[in-house]
Formats: structure tokens, sequence, C-alpha cells
């Protein structure tokens, strides 16, 4: 007996649909991940022109030599090695004797100067109304010495006519005598009268002899006389001088003020020389490579020790020639520290004036015939720009490896 239930029919599956809807979503799925692969090649590669950066850098710094500007005993070491100190600290302190000696025979040496410089600006009015006086006084003694020589010379005239008048008279006399000595021997004569002839001779004698003396006299007064004119003449030449000797002394008060000076310096320089018997830090910084010890003697330049400054830092990058293309000064620059494992900023201020192998002790030779090319390599200087806030403790050393990377376009 049949069945009398109606059975379903049944119908082939349609293979073409069922490969068609996998093949799309796995074309669609190769597409996605073509364009995320393209956006990343893209993004590494803007990215790779975006910045530059490089290994080849370290932390620079200042290496202070510390030394001694005078020659001394150390007395006292305030530091240790590798002991941070502030600027200003007090290092150490040489022996201060022997300066403050020299301190005080400066101070009496500039006392001496000021007290000698002050007597010559006295003398310069002093020298002024003297030599006024003098050139005055001299010239009112070469009118009386003048005047002196006139009435000298006027005196030796009247006293050369005294000796022609007596000489005269004592001719005449002895005439007389010679006429009445052989009228006295016939008695024509009284002895009397030849006797008064005899004695007017000899007075007559007497008188030429005396006016021959005035004479001698007045001639000597009238050289006396002029020797005090030509003295007279002398002084007053010499007070003439008064101007010349009024600048010459305050050409000397001038020199005395000078020597104030210079004694001045020279106590102003043994004021410093005992001021640098404490050796002192210039910056804040680390004391290195210390040799100083006390008792030790120091002379002038001689090292003491290094003190490795934190105040200034920065860092020297070696970047490839390649690198600069589009890198100048002023761009960002961020810096990956080895030592620390942070990131600090800075800026790009200088771009080497040379590469490192023309910099170097022995620079290459390349006029041979076995040339390679080697991509060279300039100092680039990055400086940190906010330093005091991202490394207060100053935890930086010059040296420390690290990597910048300057964005060069923004």
């Amino acid at each position: 007996m049949a069945d009398p239930t109606p059975r379903p029919v049944q119908t082939e599956p349609d293979t073409a649909t069922e490969i068609a809807q996998p093949q799309s979503r796995r074309r669609g799925i190769i597409l996605v991940v073509l364009v995320i692969v393209v956006l990343v090649a893209v993004g590494l590669w803007w990215r790779s022109t975006f910045s530059e950066d490089t290994d080849d850098a370290q932390v620079s710094g200042h290496l202070i030599q510390v030394s001694s500007r005078i020659t001394g005993t150390v007395q006292k070491v305030y530091v240790d090695e590798n002991q941070m100190v502030q600027q200003g600290a007090v290092i150490a302190e040489l022996d201060p004797r022997d300066f403050q000696v020299a301190v005080e025979n400066a101070q009496a040496a500039l006392a001496s100067a000021e007290a000698a410089a002050a007597a010559a600006n006295v003398n310069v009015p002093i020298t002024t109304v003297n030599t006024g006086s003098n050139l005055r006084s001299a010239g009112a003694d070469v009118t009386g010495a003048h005047a002196q020589v006139a009435q000298a010379q006027q005196q030796f005239e009247a006293a050369h006519a005294r000796v022609a008048q007596a000489v005269a008279n004592n001719v005449k006399a002895q005439a007389d005598l010679q006429r009445y000595r052989p009228l006295v021997q016939k008695d024509v004569i009284s002895k009397q009268q030849f006797d008064a002839a005899v004695a007017a001779a000899d007075a007559a004698q007497a008188s030429v002899a005396d006016a021959k003396a005035t004479e001698q006299a007045a001639s000597d007064g009238v050289r006396v006389a002029r020797q005090r004119e030509m003295q007279s003449q002398a002084l007053l030449k010499y007070a003439q001088t008064g101007p010349q000797q009024v600048a010459a002394q305050s050409a000397r008060a001038k020199q005395a003020l000078a020597q104030v000076k210079q004694a001045q310096a020279q106590l102003d320089q043994a004021k410093l020389n005992l001021s640098y018997t404490k050796i002192v830090a210039p910056v804040p910084g680390i004391i290195t490579r210390k040799s100083v010890e006390v008792n030790q003697n120091v002379s002038t330049g001689q090292n003491m020790l290094t003190l490795v400054s934190l105040a200034d830092i920065w860092v020297t990058a070696n970047f490839k020639e390649t690198q600069l293309r589009h890198m100048a000064a002023g761009q960002p620059v961020d810096i990956e520290v080895d030592a620390t494992g942070k990131s600090y900023h800075g800026k790009v201020t200088q771009i080497g004036g040379a590469t490192g192998s023309v910099l170097s002790l022995f620079p290459p030779e390349n006029a041979t015939g076995n040339y390679v090319k080697v991509v060279q390599r300039v100092p680039v200087r990055i400086d940190f720009t906010d330093l005091q806030h991202e490394d207060p403790n100053h935890t930086l050393r010059p040296g420390l490896s690290v990597e910048p990377k300057v964005r060069v376009k923004q």
C-alpha cells in the first residue's frame, strides 16, 4: 500500500554561490592588509624624514683646571675627591702671613706718598709767591748796583783828579825846594823860609801818595760795585726763571700724585695677592683629580685639581653628513640619556665648521690612488632648554652617552 504522505522535493545545492562568497571576503581582507601595510610604510618613511637621530653623541661640559695664582704653602684643604661644591666655596687656603706683611708695607708706602704729594702741592703756591718777590727784589738790586757802579766811577774819577792835582803840587813844591836850596846857601833867604819849602815839598809828596791811595781805593770800589752789579744781574736772571720754577714745582706735585696712584696700585695688588690665598670654586661642580695636600708648596699656575662644571653642559652629537640636509640651528631635540633612562629637551645651537676627521690630530690624506669614499660625521652642538627643572639634582655628567633626535620637520 502506498504512503499517502507527500515527501519534500530535494534540490541540488548552488555550488557557484558558496564558492564566490569566501573569495570576495578574502579579497577584501587582503586589500585592507595591503592598505595598512602601505600606510605603515608611508608613516615609517614620513617619520624617517621627520627627524634625524644618532647614537654617536655624548654630554659635554667644561673641565676647569683650578690652580694657584700665587706661590705659597698650603695651610688647609676643605674638599675631597668627587665632592660637589658650590660657586665661591673655599677649596684650599695658603699661608697668608707673608702677604699680610706685604699689605702693611704697601699701606705705609701709600701713606708716605700721600704726605709727599700734600707737601708738593703746598709748595706750588709758595714757590709762585717767592719767585714773584725774588723777581721784584732782584730788579731793585740791579738798579741799586748800577747806581753804585756809577757812584764808584765818579769817586774814582775824582780821586784820579786829586792825584793829578797832588802830583802838580808836588812838582811845584819840589821845584821851589830846588830853587831855595842855593839861595839858602848864599843866605839870600832865611833858614826858616828854606825849612818851610822843605816841609811844603814833603807835604806835597805825601799828598801824592795819599791821592794815589785814594785813587786805588776808588778803583777797587768800582770793581766791587761792578761785581755786585754782575751778581745782582745774575740774581735777576735767576728770578726771571720764576715761571719755570713754578712749572717744575707743579710737575713735582704731579709726580707726587702719580707716586700716590702707584702706591695705591701696589696696595691693591698686595690685597689681591692676600685674597688669592683663599682658592675658591669659580663655578659649581664636582672635584676630580685632586692633587693638593696640606703643607704642600705650590707655585703660580700649578694645577691643584680639576673642577667638572655642572652649570653649563651641552650635547655634542656627530651626525652623518647626509643627515644635515634639513638640519638648522634652533630646531627642537629630544635627548635620551642611557645613564638615567630619561628624556630631556634641547635645541640645535651650532653645526660644526668641519668634519671630525679634519679636526682630528692626524687628518686623512685623500690625495692617493686608492681613495675610498666614507660618509663623514660633523659635530653638532645641542643645548638643553630646561635643564634646571629636568635635572635639578645634576645627575648628568660630561661624557655620558645620549641619543638625540632632531625634529627637522615641524
